[in-house]
């Protein structure tokens, strides 16, 4: 399965305000960009904080990229993944309603009435790992499931733990024209942070878009 990376942040790195609160960092044009990625993608993925902090649908929103895909074959929308190791996706999340699929990654502490509620809610839940979910396995799982591009959206937790098992594939992060600030800010890779075993990162293309910069990276085996 490949995994694709991909992230919108300030001049200073952030994804956020302190307060955890969305803002506009990319323009129509990165917009569209990442629509088509969506559509190119069998599913998009996000960390639970992301769900209960934005409440995404994570759908396409071009008629004729959805169009596109039924004449594919596939449904009109890639599936939804959601990491939550912590137990938080609120049931009327948009990431579980009837537009697509949709998978909740969580561990084996996952109250019994929790998964239930989960899987009545339209969710596929997925158990692996003990205290946090063992993103690898629950990747082999999703492949099982026909799942050969995986999109990856964030959040800043998600993305390192990612980066931290070795699980990327590619890196797209569009960089805008502001600066946001915080030492609380969410950035692209929060968690614990690397000291040693960087990723290794091939700049692949950079192109202009929106006022700011698309950076496109390979990426390679830790170092």
């Amino acid at each position: 399965m490949r995994v694709v990376v991909n992230a919108a942040m300030s001049a200073d790195g952030k994804l956020s305000t302190r307060e955890r609160e969305q803002v506009e960092i990319s323009g129509p044009e990165d917009f569209e960009r990442v629509d088509r990625l969506r559509a190119d993608s069998d599913a998009v993925m996000v960390g639970v904080g992301t769900v209960v902090a934005d409440d995404p649908s994570l759908t396409v929103d071009d008629p004729d990229l959805r169009a596109a895909r039924e004449e594919r074959g596939e449904s009109a929308n890639p599936a939804r993944v959601v990491a939550d190791s912590r137990i938080r996706t609120p049931p009327s999340s948009e990431v579980l309603d009837e537009r697509a699929d949709s998978y909740l990654l969580v561990t084996e502490a996952a109250p019994a009435d929790f998964v239930a509620q989960m899987e009545e809610s339209g969710a596929t839940v997925v158990v692996a790992g003990e205290e946090r979910v063992d993103l690898e396995a629950a990747f082999e799982r999703l492949e099982s499931e026909g799942i050969d591009q995986l999109m990856v959206e964030g959040g800043g937790e998600l993305i390192f733990s990612l980066f931290e098992s070795g699980l990327v594939d590619e890196l797209s992060v569009f960089v805008g024209p502001t600066i946001l600030g915080g030492r609380e800010s969410p950035t692209l890779a929060d968690g614990d942070g690397f000291v040693d075993g960087f990723p290794e990162l091939t700049l692949e293309t950079v192109q202009r878009l929106d006022g700011g910069v698309l950076l496109q990276y390979e990426v390679g085996q830790n170092s």
